[in-house]
């Protein structure tokens, strides 16, 4: 669970993981994709940090809190009487704490020890959409508002607001409800709902939002799962107006500390991952290691092949529209290689076995060897190459992207063995909520990886 810090709204910066490990964590083989952590709620109150999330199917409600947001994050405090999903904290003046989740339901608790201190009760359920839930309790001068998400998380999406006397309520709704939706309109951002509030050092008040960015013909793609946005928020008549939402912003009034940008290329010569880094269910250290060749990561298997739950594999998450991996990698004494993935189902690879490297892809049900280049021995240079498609109307069904798959020789040129349309590593084609996560695996023996680059920009990738 990244958290991320900002000095200004628009520029960000990753300082750690709230969960981090497997005692704050468990998510078993049998965890499907798309399943463990929901939805988590941030929180500062009496000092603290505190953060409340779920763990999604059928493991509960936890909190877990810090001094420092960086971490370290305590253990977890589990809440036996909130179900569901999409939690949320809030404290009155006296107080009391309220959870308030999907719904919408609330339950006054003892956020130290977990323990409901009376019934749930129904606040709110929105204007009438499908799907009622992100709720977030604020006060604001003297009203409390319960800000929801309802309409679905896909092109349906929207936000709603309610305000009333208390944080029990009773809640009357906003009489311009949703505040934010795209639905129905050509903005290149969809699929927006799921917003939290937050209001600036210097007074203004900020939406957070979740949305997507549809490519390619009809019915659109989104390949990097749901994304944060941001939006300006001004108070009209007691109620929160969200204003115009683009894909570039300027943040508050702040003096601007953007943060630099991170390094192209991570050489593992550090002790421990850097907290991008990012595994399937689990991690420990007899299949990934830093410390057996020094400056390499080492992976051994925990399964034979991506179609598996438990195999091993370590990645980041693509940023952008446009991107660039590359590793260089030594499979001497095992199979493995690298993959753009969305799950077990949907991922495609270069992978080396032996002196050869195959393109492969798995589709569904479909899995495919799409080609192969013999290989001198020795560690090899594997690249991906994501190149999104230029909108045209003239072709309902283009791909939103092309994924390149292949090798690079010794002069650095690129020799792709599959092109493959990028619309099948898609949220709408693999269904679930997360978007793609493009590194290294190992399927048998030991597989060493060197160095990682990325390279990403949303408008056009840069040539060598």
């Amino acid at each position: 669970m990244p958290i991320f810090h900002s000095r200004d709204l628009a520029h960000w910066r990753q300082i750690g993981n709230a969960l981090d490990r497997p005692t704050q964590l468990r998510l078993p083989e049998t965890m499907p994709s798309s399943g463990g952590v929901y939805a988590p709620t941030l929180r500062h109150h009496d000092g603290r940090f505190w953060l409340i999330t779920s763990n999604v199917p059928h493991r509960g409600t936890l909190i877990v809190t810090a001094d420092d947001p960086a971490g370290p994050w305590s253990e977890p405090v589990h809440l036996p009487a909130v179900p569901g999903i999409d939690p949320d904290l809030a404290w009155d003046d006296e107080g009391n704490c309220w959870c308030t989740y999907a719904g919408i339901a609330q339950v006054r608790i003892d956020p130290v020890t977990g323990r409901a201190l009376e019934a749930p009760r129904r606040l709110w359920s929105g204007t009438g959409g499908q799907y009622p839930e992100a709720p977030h309790l604020y006060r604001n001068d003297d009203l409390w508002y319960l800000l929801i998400a309802e309409g679905g998380t896909e092109q349906g999406h929207a936000v709603s607001v309610a305000r009333g006397p208390a944080p029990t309520g009773p809640f009357e709704p906003c009489p311009s409800n949703p505040i934010l939706t795209h639905r129905g309109t050509d903005n290149p951002i969809q699929n927006t709902g799921h917003g939290d509030l937050v209001q600036a050092h210097d007074g203004s008040w900020w939406l957070v939002f979740l949305g997507a960015r549809l490519r390619g013909g009809t019915p659109g793609w989104h390949v990097l799962g749901r994304e944060t946005f941001l939006a300006p928020v001004s108070w009209v008549d007691g109620w929160p107006v969200v204003g115009e939402v683009g894909l570039e912003m300027k943040g508050p009034s702040l003096a601007p500390a953007p943060w630099p940008d991170p390094p192209v290329r991570d050489d593992f010569s550090t002790p421990t991952l850097a907290p991008q880094w990012i595994s399937l269910r689990s991690r420990t250290p007899d299949r990934v290691s830093l410390a057996e060749r020094p400056g390499w990561l080492t992976l051994r298997p925990g399964a034979r092949s991506l179609d598996d739950p438990g195999v091993t594999f370590v990645g980041r998450r693509q940023g952008h529209l446009n991107a660039r991996v590359r590793a260089r990698i030594d499979a001497a004494h095992g199979r493995g290689g690298l993959a753009v993935r969305l799950d077990e189902q949907h991922h495609y690879a270069v992978e080396i076995t032996g002196r050869t490297a195959t393109a492969r892809a798995r589709i569904g049900p479909l899995a495919q060897s799409l080609g192969e280049r013999a290989l001198r021995g020795g560690p090899v240079v594997l690249r991906i190459e994501i190149r999104a498609s230029a909108a045209s109307p003239d072709h309902p069904r283009q791909e939103p992207d092309v994924v390149s798959l292949g090798v690079e020789e010794d002069d650095g040129r690129f020799v792709p063995l599959a092109e493959l349309d990028g619309r099948y590593l898609s949220t709408e084609v693999a269904g679930g909520f997360t978007g793609r996560v493009i590194g290294m695996y190992v399927g048998a023996g030991t597989v060493e990886v060197d160095w990682y680059d990325y390279v990403g920009d949303d408008d056009a990738l840069p040539d060598f």
